[in-house]
């Protein structure tokens, strides 16, 4: 079974912060001044707490993810404006965008070579005056700040985590006893500010600002607990 595809994810991230989220992309549409009813595609959508939100506040959202179980409780929110696939990040959906959003650390589960790739197939669906957002963890705050072991009781279920990374890797361990023992391994890659400006600049993108947390605060690369980076495709082509 799937980590990412079974019922005991969404168990133990069922707490998530949805308020947090809501005012994180309030403060991206107030900050880049996206028009109403413009087509997003939220990439690595999950279950579609974002794309759900921004489908209200009036845009066109397409939200894609590779897990069945989360585009099927995804699509009990579709309407007209609001669709949802079961596809892969390096998929492409044939239609093109004016924004990209890829958030959550939702990237980076993989290798170099398919983060390339997906940077790619990015390019092919935006707009030539579109913008991309990446949301990902800032690895250097979350290395020095790591929880080694953790218990959490979720429901009638104790998952006992424990976190670890290497030179490559953020590791999150996680077992826990239903009807029998269980155990899977959460992965994603150990990833800066350098490798998505190389991504990135291999594929004819810019950075042009970055964000250290939901409120759009500078980035501190010590201090700063999220890399949030507003991306266009360079000027320079």
């Amino acid at each position: 079974m799937d980590w990412f595809d079974s019922d005991y994810y969404h168990l133990l991230y069922k707490n998530r912060d949805y308020n947090e989220a809501r005012n994180f992309i309030n403060n991206i549409i107030n900050h880049t001044r996206l028009k109403k009813g413009s087509k997003i595609l939220d990439l690595a959508c999950g279950i579609g707490r974002h794309s759900i939100y921004l489908e209200k506040i009036g845009y066109k959202v397409t939200g894609i993810d590779r897990s069945a179980n989360n585009i099927k409780i995804a699509k009990t929110k579709e309407n007209k404006n609001l669709r949802f696939l079961k596809m892969d990040m390096i998929s492409d959906t044939k239609l093109k965008y004016d924004a990209v959003f890829n958030l959550f650390t939702s990237f980076g589960y993989l290798n170099h070579k398919y983060n390339l790739e997906t940077i790619k197939n990015i390019g092919r669906q935006l707009n030539q005056d579109g913008l991309v957002i990446i949301d990902f963890m800032n690895v250097e705050f979350v290395k020095k700040n790591l929880i080694r072991e953790e218990v959490k009781r979720v429901e009638n279920i104790t998952f006992e985590i424990k976190r670890n990374f290497d030179q490559k890797y953020i590791y999150k361990d996680i077992r826990f006893k239903d009807k029998k023992n269980e155990y899977f391994k959460e992965r994603v890659m150990n990833l800066g500010l350098e490798d998505f400006k190389f991504y990135l600049q291999k594929n004819d993108f810019e950075i042009v600002e970055v964000f250290g947390n939901y409120e759009l605060e500078n980035f501190d690369i010590e201090k700063s607990q999220r890399l949030i980076m507003l991306i266009k495709k360079s000027q320079s082509k």
